[in-house]
């Protein structure tokens, strides 16, 4: 809904591209983790499915967010998108060529991949910062919010019966991070 609004104005108005852009990092950074060179096997098949389907998305909203952001803001994105390839690359080429081993490459990529999931979960509380400040919820979405909290949850889930703990801790901080959000939504929302 966010992105229609934004294709609709033409404008990402006061919208922060963050959120999105460290999705897409979050997103890389776990497909490249589930896959055979740092998995054993197809063990978190899962994991790459659903976040390949996560880059194809979050890829699709930085495209938007830009195509319609400002030069400072269009500035920041573009910044922002090239940090998130250098990153996945660097991480990708660091993992594949200095560990031998599946063991120590799943511990690189994943304590990497830990740090971008709390960032990802952490940046919406800009937001959550703001709508205390305005007192609007306007530029905090909703579905963000509560998707970011769902995903969270499940993943964190999916990380313990797996017993992955570069899958379940960052969740461990993201699903109470979502719920905060949810609670400052509920109680701005229906604030005259």
């Amino acid at each position: 809904l966010t992105f229609a609004r934004v294709m609709k104005k033409r404008s990402t108005e006061d919208f922060s591209c963050v959120p999105y852009v460290l999705a897409l990092l979050n997103c890389c950074l776990y497909t490249w983790y589930g896959l055979p060179v740092v998995s054993r096997g197809w063990e978190n098949f899962p994991v790459v499915t659903i976040n390949g389907l996560g880059i194809v998305l979050e890829f699709s909203f930085v495209v938007v967010y830009f195509s319609f952001a400002n030069g400072a803001k269009k500035k920041v994105a573009a910044a922002l998108a090239v940090a998130v390839i250098v990153v996945s690359c660097s991480v990708a080429v660091i993992s594949t060529f200095a560990f031998r081993d599946h063991r120590r490459r799943k511990m690189f990529v994943g304590s990497v991949g830990l740090f971008a999931s709390v960032a990802m979960y952490g940046s919406p509380l800009v937001a959550v910062k703001r709508v205390i400040k305005t007192k609007s919820v306007e530029f905090m979405p909703f579905y963000l919010s509560f998707f970011s909290f769902l995903a969270s949850s499940l993943w964190m889930a999916y990380g313990l019966l797996s017993r992955d703990l570069f899958l379940a801790s960052p969740n461990l901080v993201g699903s109470p991070l979502g719920v905060v959000q949810l609670v400052v939504y509920c109680l701005y929302k229906w604030r005259k």
